[in-house]
């Protein structure tokens, strides 16, 4: 035989207690049957009894709708006949039971702990009543003549060994279904009602179930069993397929409101599996509660959390080797029915911290402080502090204490993402971690704990995007193609939880839809730079980078807040890094403190591997010596296009229609561009350098640069006779024009050189870019890196490669 529970929510409609019956019916196994209340029932119970003690007439309305609830499920799902007539006349006597006892509340304004627990026991003799004439052949049994109760510290707590023999007395005949009310029972002596607690219906269960040696407990409830975080924090939480008795025990204590925590002892005692089960999806697989269960690789199995913590320090150089002390604490609390769920305490014993929930938090500091009041008083110990606001939350699984390192790599993904933990307990078993942390990073703590340790689907990346011009309105494109594949293949999931542009700007931390972004991003709300910047931060959002493909200083200038918050920062923006030394260096040394990422390939040669190849020679011991490049597309483009038909000014213009230069290209024929990105090489092979330390020969007369952008254009082809006529000179020499970066020395400049055949430039075709590292170990022959080094095609790509190493995988 097995025992079936079913929860409120079970029997709290008429489409849910149909199911009931429907699952109930299909058992070929004789089966007892616990049912909760109707949902909601017991709430209105209590409600209705405060209104009646407190004079309050509208006890009756709530009264009458209590009544009506009943009458109208029986409506709905008993047929006419004689089993109705007896039912409903079962019902209304029950009925007429509670509104005499309600009555009397009202009338003499007492509502003593005996009274309220008559009170709540008619949910359940209510709704077993329905529910046994609802299923073919069941038989009803009255609970409170076998659970049994004893007074035990002030409490009503189970008389466990009268309670087996008198359950294994009533169902020594076993019908095909019993029905048995749960929740409710009676003290062992003065046989007057008492109850199991809130949740006492599966603790009911457990107690029948250990009783009779079912072969099976199963808890019929409204989700389709232990999950591996809250669903309503982590949309990837999944159901977990077994649990071990222990695992599942901590989850229950620590949150997880799937089982009554003492339902799992009995059970557990005598061997006997529980099966989670949906009444709404009867035909889910649920979770199974065993001792020994399959092999699991993941080294936890689920995260629980508990919010309005309230950590209470008790403190005091009295505290140090002196015994008994968290004796008094512990006791004074109990005595006073305080439950504290978290202990921490310093090595040196002069401080203990303990977690309560809020609403025991005043109560707690009052008991504390009167139980030391002595020691207060003479100042060996301070006045208990609290502080709220808090959260709990437990990481659970036996696998724990088989795998080293959790706890350092729970700790530091949580530092990671900028999450501070306040206080924490670990016991002996390995089978929980408990930490507080601030109330306002619970949903990022729980987030990026499913994430890390694979208790989710795939990976997460939550990006913010700024900027939709051609870069990044490529690397929309590229996102959007690659998705697919990237959750497939390598498990990764990488979500764009906010657009901005320089006009508008939208977030949405469940993602947004790349298809049509644009379009809603030109109906989206007005945005600046206060806006983007308390919006990214704002979010709090877990797994975060923000992808800067502007052009903007300003843009640039919200970096280091985001990664004080620890958000990582992916750069196609060259302001940043091109800036002062001291600012660069402060980015930098930021990232590392908060072990977060700030990225910015793409700022020099687009797409190619320029600044990583660099970074690995250093980090394997190598020094770079010298460094000679062509580091403007745009520039190489131009040089490449000269000819005797095509003027320089007509090369110009071509870069420009063909994406390859700024919007004005006077910022690459300058020089600006290519003395940005010279500086930043330099500085990321180690040597500290400004733009102002760079020296510049350039090939347009600064007048060039003055003026309106519309006088640049008209007055542009008065420099194509000079070009071509030094470029036929170049040609008959067998040389080309390049516009060369050099750092070697200390010394750095930029100037338009001629290079002959044998020149590694000289067959640099297009808008390629080249570099050359002279290192120590790359000394007789240069390290060569080339590739296109301009379009947005492959700067996306670039922005791209950077999102996927901070992603890792």
């Amino acid at each position: 035989m097995k025992v079936l529970k079913f929860g409120g929510t079970s029997v709290g409609s008429v489409e849910s207690i149909l199911s009931v019956k429907k699952i109930v019916e299909a058992e070929k196994e004789p089966v007892v049957v616990v049912v909760s209340a109707l949902g909601g029932i017991t709430d209105k119970l209590i409600k209705t009894s405060k209104l009646a003690l407190a004079g309050d007439l509208s006890y009756q309305s709530e009264f009458d709708e209590i009544a009506v609830r009943h009458h109208q499920m029986i409506e709905a799902v008993i047929p006419s006949g004689e089993n109705k007539e007896r039912l409903l006349e079962t019902i209304d006597a029950l009925l007429d039971e509670l509104k005499s006892i309600y009555q009397g509340v009202y009338l003499i304004r007492d509502l003593s702990p005996k009274t309220s627990a008559a009170i709540v026991s008619y949910g359940e003799r209510l709704s077993s009543n329905i529910v046994a004439v609802l299923i073919d052949g069941a038989k009803w049994f009255d609970s409170r003549t076998f659970i049994k109760t004893e007074i035990k510290s002030g409490r009503q707590l189970l008389a466990s060994d009268l309670t087996h023999e008198l359950v294994k007395q009533a169902f020594v005949d076993l019908p095909k279904v019993s029905l048995v009310p749960g929740f409710i029972s009676t003290d062992a002596d003065s046989g007057e009602v008492t109850n199991l607690g809130r949740g006492g219906s599966d603790y009911t269960a457990s107690i029948i179930a250990a009783a009779l040696d079912a072969s099976f407990l199963e808890i019929w409830t409204d989700v389709d069993g232990f999950m591996t975080a809250d669903p309503k924090v982590i949309s990837t939480a999944y159901t977990i397929n077994e649990l071990s008795y222990v695992e599942a025990m901590e989850l229950c204590n620590f949150g997880a409101k799937v089982v009554y925590p003492p339902t799992i002892y009995p059970v557990c005692v005598k061997n006997i599996p529980i099966l989670i089960k949906n009444t709404f999806n009867p035909s889910g697989k649920g979770t199974v509660i065993k001792s020994d269960i399959a092999e699991d690789q993941k080294p936890i199995k689920g995260i629980s959390s508990i919010n309005g913590t309230t950590l209470i320090t008790v403190s005091g150089l009295s505290m140090v080797g002196v015994i008994g002390v968290n004796r008094r604490i512990f006791s004074a609390l109990a005595n006073n029915g305080i439950s504290v769920f978290l202990v921490s305490q310093a090595s040196s014993e002069n401080s203990t911290s303990i977690g309560v929930r809020d609403a025991d938090a005043d109560a707690a500091c009052e008991v504390l402080n009167a139980e030391f009041s002595k020691e207060i008083e003479t100042g060996a110990m301070y006045r208990m502090t609290a502080e709220s606001g808090l959260a709990t939350v437990a990481i659970v699984g036996e696998n724990m204490k088989h795998t080293p390192g959790i706890a350092g790599k729970l700790f530091g993904t949580l530092g990671r993402s900028g999450i501070n933990v306040i206080a924490c307990a670990q016991g002996a078993s390995e089978t929980n971690i408990s930490f507080v942390v601030d109330g306002l990073f619970l949903r990022k703590t729980l987030n990026v704990i499913h994430d890390s340790f694979f208790l989710s689907e795939y990976q997460v990346l939550n990006l913010f995007l700024c900027g939709v011009g051609t870069v990044g309105s490529s690397l929309i494109a590229q996102l959007a193609q690659q998705s697919e594949k990237l959750k497939k293949e390598r498990g990764l999931k990488l979500k764009v939880v906010g657009i901005a542009s320089g006009h508008n700007a939208m977030f949405d931390r469940e993602g947004i839809s790349l298809e049509n972004c644009r379009e809603q991003l030109a109906h989206s709300a007005p945005s600046d730079l206060n806006r983007l910047r308390d919006e990214v931060i704002g979010m709090n959002i877990f797994n975060s980078v923000f992808v800067d493909c502007t052009a903007s200083s300003d843009v640039a200038g919200l970096y280091q807040e985001f990664l004080e918050h620890n958000i990582s920062v992916v750069a196609a923006n060259k302001a940043a890094a091109s800036s002062d030394y001291a600012t660069y260096q402060k980015l930098k040394s930021t990232a590392r403190q908060r072990g977060v990422k700030f990225l910015f390939e793409t700022n020099v040669g687009a797409g190619l591997p320029i600044i990583r190849t660099m970074n690995d020679l250093l980090n394997s011991g190598d020094k770079i010596l010298k460094i000679e490049a062509v580091l403007s597309g745009t520039l190489n483009f131009i040089f490449n296009k000269i000819s005797a038909d095509v003027p320089f000014s007509e090369t110009v213009r071509l870069a420009k229609e063909e994406g390859y230069s700024e919007p004005d290209p006077r910022v690459d024929l300058s020089g600006k561009d290519v003395i940005r990105k010279l500086v930043i090489l330099a500085r990321e092979a180690g040597y500290r350098i400004e733009q102002s330390d760079v020296e510049k020969h350039l090939f347009v007369p600064d007048s060039f640069f003055r003026g309106t952008l519309d006088e640049f254009w008209k007055n542009l082809p008065s420099l194509d006779a000079d070009f071509e006529r030094r470029r036929k000179v170049l040609e008959s020499e067998g040389k080309r024009w390049r516009f060369v970066s050099r750092y070697e020395n200390g010394k750095a400049s930029v100037e338009l050189c001629e290079v002959g055949r044998e020149h590694p430039f000289y067959t640099l075709e297009g808008s390629n870019n080249i570099i050359l590292l002279t290192t120590e170990r790359y000394k007789e022959y240069p390290m060569q890196i080339q590739g296109y080094g301009a379009g947005a095609g492959v700067t996306a790509a670039g922005v791209f490669a950077d999102i996927m190493s901070i992603a890792n995988v």
